[in-house]
């Protein structure tokens, strides 16, 4: 019974969305695939689909989503550059594992973006109080803090960023089912396979690269 009833809600989410927000998921889609093969095109199909989200959201009137979605976007810029750079030897920035640094680094950020998120959805969210009443503002909070590491791992082109992805699909598919968002909850579910799959490709390309310098 409960099959049915997410099929339909999946069905009536597809009629519901607008062409521009098709576009947006395919392309997210398409960038975690680059992604996943460690491809440059990652970024030029993954910030065309979040300044569709932030023209979508500001249309819907979610600033906190425009928000996160922009920063993607800035994010998305710097990567794109890490990811062009070359060193002296023409080299390319390599795929490689996080050391002490990088992960205190990453701690530091995820406990900072939680704080400052929180603060956000108080702002813009303070007279919901159904949304408060739930366990959604909280959840909101650690899956976008989580992929705010996870956006900056990536630029730097650390393995770790998949682990935190992967934290991040894992929360948001059941969180967008209860949501009644069967279709971004699918999106996740897809971005969570790919983001398995990157994990063990980037763990390859790292061992490459260690191999290649040893």
């Amino acid at each position: 019974m409960a099959f049915h009833y997410y099929l339909h809600l999946l069905y009536q989410n597809i009629l519901d969305s607008s062409w521009m927000e098709i576009v947006a998921a395919s392309l997210g889609i398409l960038s975690v695939w680059y992604a996943k093969k460690a491809n440059i095109l990652v970024y030029p199909t993954g910030i065309v689909s979040v300044l569709l989200y932030v023209y979508i959201c500001y249309k819907a009137q979610l600033y906190a989503d425009m928000g996160i979605n922009a920063y993607y976007f800035v994010f998305s810029v710097y990567g794109w550059i890490m990811w062009s750079r070359k060193d002296e030897n023409k080299e390319e920035l390599p795929v490689t594992y996080s050391n002490l640094k990088t992960w205190l680094v990453s701690i530091g950020v995820f406990l900072v973006s939680l704080v400052v998120i929180q603060i956000l959805l108080r702002i813009f969210k303070a007279h919901d109080v159904v949304y408060w009443s739930t366990i959604v503002p909280y959840t909101d909070t650690f899956t976008t803090a989580v992929a705010i590491v996870g956006m900056w791992l990536m630029a730097v082109k650390k393995v770790e960023n998949w682990l935190f992805w992967i934290a991040t699909d894992l929360v948001s598919v059941p969180l967008y089912l209860y949501k009644g968002l069967v279709f971004t909850s699918v999106q996740y579910f897809v971005f969570l396979v790919l983001a398995v799959l990157g994990y063990f490709e980037w763990r390859r390309l790292a061992k490459e690269n260690i191999l290649a310098h040893a």
